[in-house]
């Protein structure tokens, strides 16, 4: 079965992880009237040994068919890939994940320490492909480092959906992500490393109000229930940004580069 890629930022990242991997392998470009950044990505093709063919638009436009609507502008290139085996680099075991994290000690008081300074952000049922796109470039432009996706009751195929991967404008490539059966005990393996938890609602403390842990965990919940009883109950406190519009809340996306930001900025 032959996957069909669309976007430049997709297709630039996809080739170059097959550069970096060595796994140009069942690859082929095909692209029509070539301006600076097709060009610019057929020398990178050229280079992971990915052969590349000119073709018409019109044959684009047939291949792109089978697509999502929103992932059939192919701006004149498209990248085909046969028979893809295997699991991409970025998608990672959480349980092992976990586990590779520095063990962590407990004060006197119970407090989870800080060892080191990293960011997870959490996907509580954010069904929309786009979202997941965008929060996955949002971690990778604020250097979080995992995110965790249920295996149900959310977009999760980072691997294979044109629009996520078109929505991250390629970072969907590079960031580490973990999708898994049971978010709750994911947290609580989470703040069992470590970590401590805030959940991302508008009834919450102002982030500018809250000393965040250099171990953090953002729960974000889908934008029509918000995060679920049971999760929302492993946090151990809840953040909002504080805006001023006439609207009751922002995008999930937004949001998330909002607090991604505010977690980043801190660190530097």
């Amino acid at each position: 079965m032959e996957k069909i890629i669309t976007g430049f930022h997709a297709v630039e990242e996809r080739v170059l992880r097959a550069k970096e991997e060595n796994s140009a392998a069942g690859m082929h470009i095909r692209y029509c009237k070539p301006g600076p950044r097709v060009k610019k990505i057929l020398l990178l093709a050229e280079e992971a040994g990915i052969p590349c063919s000119e073709t018409d638009s019109r044959t684009l436009d047939t291949l792109v068919v089978p697509l999502p609507v929103t992932a059939r502008d192919h701006r004149g290139i498209v990248l085909c890939v046969e028979n893809e085996k295997g699991t991409a680099k970025n998608i990672v075991d959480f349980d092992q994940w976990i586990a590779a994290c520095s063990a962590v000690s407990s004060d006197t008081d119970g407090a989870r320490s800080e060892v080191s300074r990293l960011t997870v952000l959490v996907l509580d049922s954010v069904t929309d492909p786009h979202n997941v796109g965008a929060i996955i470039r949002s971690c990778d432009q604020f250097g979080a480092a995992l995110v965790v996706l249920p295996e149900s009751r959310g977009a999760n195929d980072v691997a294979g959906d044109e629009v996520i991967a078109r929505s991250s404008a390629g970072a969907s490539a590079w960031v580490p992500v973990a999708v898994v059966p049971n978010l709750v005990r994911a947290v609580q393996q989470l703040k069992d490393a470590g970590f401590w938890v805030y959940g991302a609602d508008a009834g919450g403390t102002h982030a500018d109000e809250i000393d965040f842990a250099s171990k953090s965990v953002i729960v974000m919940g889908s934008e029509g229930t918000g995060i679920s009883r049971l999760l929302s109950e492993q946090c151990d406190a809840v953040v909002s940004i504080p805006t001023c519009g006439r609207i009751d809340s922002l995008n999930v996306s937004v949001a998330a580069g909002v607090l991604l930001y505010e977690l980043h900025r801190r660190m530097q």
